[in-house]
């Protein structure tokens, strides 16, 4: 210790003076250090709640998937009805299929307890059908071509995989119309030749939804629309022309790569579902082959369906084979293959 004497010489008041003053110096210090350490979360939380001019919050995400081809697309699967005749008494309906299936589960989300159709809020449908007839709202049964609530399409259960796929809300953007070819009526503009007109109207269809998303679903007016997918199931007319279907696996190749173009999505994740009701195991072979062409880069796959084709004894429509014969079970399992081959694609 510092030895310190006084005038008086008392060097041992001087001394305990000299401690008294350092310990209170050190109480200070830690008191100090204290108060910063606790006021210090304070201020940095008052910070980082602070909104800062100038500043904007990301919007919430809509995801878009845009759905094209023809008449399968649009939607062939009966849902209800029976007539003896036309209908071939139910069987193959949706309301058949669900009543008699070994694994019920499976279609236990399209029904309430309260035996209704069951909507989806999260996810939503734009549809213009035959290019007329608007279509927009919550998924459920009816977003076919026809003006009832007897019908559907692949998209019932696309919707339902990818809608429980995302957090976000999803948006199926509808562009599909019957007998139409890729050769001729859809033909990409990289493809020589003349464009084809419904190529055109897929695309301008697919921009009016999107610009109209506030308007039409203002629910999700405050979402940005993101395309997440292109899903293409088309086929029959090319089939039934030998030229359309030696060129088939190239145009497929030109409406990949001019869907990402036109569309601004360059890695647009794409899924073709394989025309499988139809006994041509060469035009099926150039669906998957224009898929997996190494001139597509990007993700994109093929999805079989074949498997899914019923017999027309077990089916609605027993003389539509160019539909499915109109059966609910094929519809249902190919919207359902789409959406599981779509949710690799996305990651």
């Amino acid at each position: 210790m510092l030895a310190v004497r006084s005038e008086d010489g008392c060097e041992e008041r001087a001394a305990a003076a000299w401690l008294v003053m350092l310990q209170n110096l050190m109480v200070s210090h830690r008191m100090l250090s204290f108060a910063c350490v606790a006021v210090l979360p304070m201020l940095a939380v008052g910070v980082s709640s602070q909104t800062f001019p100038g500043t904007k919050r990301t919007p919430p995400t809509l995801r878009v998937f845009l759905l094209a081809g023809q008449s399968n697309m649009e939607g062939q699967a009966v849902v209800d009805l029976d007539h003896k005749q036309h209908y071939n008494g139910g069987r193959g309906t949706l309301q058949h299929v669900m009543a008699n299936a070994l694994d019920k589960q499976r279609y236990e989300h399209l029904r309430g307890k309260d035996g209704k159709w069951t909507k989806r809020s999260d996810v939503v449908v734009w549809y213009r059908a035959r290019g007329e007839q608007m279509k927009v709202g919550e998924l459920s049964i009816g977003y076919a071509v026809y003006d009832d609530l007897h019908h559907f399409g692949p998209e019932l259960q696309f919707g339902h995989v990818v809608g429980e796929h995302f957090a976000d809300p999803v948006l199926l953007i509808k562009t599909a119309w019957g007998g139409k070819s890729l050769a001729k009526d859809f033909r990409p503009p990289s493809a020589e030749g003349e464009t084809g007109p419904y190529y055109t109207r897929m695309v301008s269809e697919y921009q009016e939804a999107i610009a109209a998303v506030a308007k039409t679903f203002p629910q999700f007016a405050k979402h940005k629309p993101e395309l997440s997918g292109f899903v293409w199931f088309q086929g029959w007319n090319d089939m039934c022309d030998k030229e359309a279907t030696a060129a088939y696996e190239a145009n497929l190749v030109h409406l990949i790569h001019d869907v990402r173009r036109d569309l601004g999505a360059p890695k647009l994740p794409i899924v073709v579902a394989e025309t499988g009701n139809a006994d041509h195991e060469i035009f099926r072979k150039a669906q998957r082959l224009g898929v997996e062409h190494p001139d597509v880069a990007g993700p994109a796959v093929f999805v079989p369906t074949r498997a899914f084709l019923r017999k027309p004894g077990d089916s609605p429509n027993t003389g539509h084979g160019h539909h499915w014969f109109g059966n609910a079970e094929s519809y249902f399992l190919i919207g359902d293959a789409m959406g599981r081959a779509m949710l690799p694609l996305l990651q």
